[in-house]
């Protein structure tokens, strides 16, 4: 990230050093541009200093990275946030809250996925590790949990009772992933996806694994989840 100062000095020289004696810097660590340069009038008069500009590299830890992107997001769809990160199993989580969420979360969550999905890109890019950015706002992929694993539940007692599959709404990845991982344990309950997306949908299906996996050799059966 490349940040800048202003300094003010007599001459050109003086300036610069001013700026790197602030910074801590020595002048291969910079770039400098001259923004006035010093005049010394006649006897004194009408002189001016110089004014230089001293550009210089920060380098973010990945929680200011995430910070730091996040805020000018929010600035530029004009959403007054506050940005909370913590660290969790070696991920880091983000926990954003405003006047309205509606706005940050869109329909089904997929204005927050699309945050999550370029927020991941920018700030693994160029790294030497990666590191998984999981972005919620006032709560609601907890309570987008709760409630699709209760579905989760109701739909599997059906199949169960009635011995035949269901197949579910079209969800995203993430969704999907949580009701896999809801039935997963379900005896004679197994799950699948089929289709593309964005029309990708569960199959909550009666059976063991290998009784219920689709016979067919359409792409759109090529996974279990």
């Amino acid at each position: 990230m490349l940040k800048s100062i202003e300094v003010t000095a007599k001459t050109e020289d003086d300036a610069i050093e001013s700026a790197l004696e602030q910074l801590g810097l020595t002048r291969d660590d910079v770039s400098v541009e001259i923004i006035e340069q010093a005049k010394s009038g006649f006897l004194g008069l009408r002189s001016s200093p110089a004014v230089v500009r001293v550009i210089y590299e920060v380098k973010e830890n990945r929680f200011e990275r995430v910070e730091n992107f996040l805020s000018g997001l929010m600035d530029r769809m004009g959403i007054i946030a506050v940005i909370e990160t913590s660290e969790n199993e070696g991920a880091i989580d983000v926990a954003i809250s405003c006047k309205d969420p509606g706005a940050l979360i869109g329909r089904r969550g997929e204005t927050l996925d699309a945050i999550q999905r370029i927020t991941n890109y920018v700030v693994n890019r160029g790294g030497s590790g990666r590191v998984r950015v999981n972005i919620d706002a006032e709560n609601y992929r907890q309570r987008r949990n709760e409630t699709l694993e209760s579905l989760a539940e109701k739909v599997a007692s059906k199949v169960a009772k009635y011995r035949k599959n269901m197949t579910l709404d079209p969800m995203n990845s993430y969704e999907r992933h949580v009701i896999h991982t809801a039935l997963q344990n379900h005896e004679n309950i197994t799950t699948y996806s089929i289709g593309t997306e964005p029309n990708r949908r569960v199959v909550v299906a009666y059976g063991h694994k290998t009784d219920a996996a689709p016979r067919s050799a359409n792409p759109q059966y090529r996974e279990w989840r």
